[in-house]
């Protein structure tokens, strides 16, 4: 595998009982690259990220972050992982600075480096002007790029981004969305996500989802490109034509 490919996906299946949520996705993402699970509610995004974090155990499949097997060397597998999930619950009664400290601890780093580690994470999403303010006491949009530093203390090369914008506000959204851009250029970022806009702002390539099964990938450009024609129609930008085309075949 060449080493600046970061995450891949192979053959990938899982399943609830008799509910297929994933079936066969092929995926990779390059250093320097941010690919989108782009889909309707129920179409296997979570379950994607969920599987690609190892969070849970692929049916079939093979998932590799960093050169690793998430399945057989999970210990070496997250330490090149920084994971946001949809929703992260914080511990709002704490301080940003004392939760991101008790993060960097868990996460092993030594006393010598983890204030320093804390500095650069605040930094980097503009945190030290609420550094000392309790977690609850925030808005929340910096509760969530307080959810994404944690996810960066240990300067990790691949990115799992689940729903990060989710109910942000216009700005806050675009403030978020640049961070994350500008965390691109030396990680591998996957990120879900149902917002089309989402999509053309930071992805360079995504892939499709419907009902488990991979329907189109490419970059937003070409996913409009070899939509069917026919179902270019409506109201919408071409994107989301495009993905109702898709997703409703």
């Amino acid at each position: 595998m060449a080493s600046d490919v970061l995450i891949t996906m192979r053959g990938v299946s899982k399943s609830f009982g008799a509910l297929c949520a994933l079936d066969g996705l092929n995926l990779s993402v390059s250093r320097g690259e941010i690919v989108g699970i782009l889909g309707a509610n129920g179409a296997g995004k979570s379950t994607a990220m969920r599987l690609a974090t190892g969070y849970l155990p692929v049916d079939t499949g093979t998932i590799r972050l960093a050169g690793y097997d998430v399945a057989n060397n999970a210990r070496a597998a997250r330490r090149k992982l920084g994971y946001l999930p949809e929703g992260m619950p914080l511990w709002g009664e704490m301080r940003v600075d004392a939760f991101l400290s008790s993060i960097a601890a868990l996460r092993g780093l030594q006393r010598a480096t983890r204030e320093a580690a804390v500095l650069r994470v605040m930094k980097a999403l503009s945190l030290e002007e609420v550094g000392e303010r309790a977690i609850d006491r925030l808005s929340k949009g910096y509760r969530r790029r307080v959810g994404l530093a944690q996810a960066l203390l240990h300067d990790p090369e691949v990115l799992i981004l689940d729903e990060p914008s989710d109910g942000l506000d216009p700005n806050q959204k675009h403030t978020l969305r640049r961070m994350v851009k500008n965390l691109s250029a030396q990680k591998g970022i996957l990120l879900s996500t149902h917002a089309l806009d989402e999509v053309e702002a930071l992805c360079d390539r995504a892939v499709v989802l419907h009902n488990g099964r991979v329907v189109a990938e490419g970059t937003p450009r070409s996913l409009v490109t070899h939509a069917p024609k026919k179902a270019l129609k409506g109201e919408g930008t071409l994107l989301e034509q495009a993905f109702r085309a898709y997703t409703t075949q």
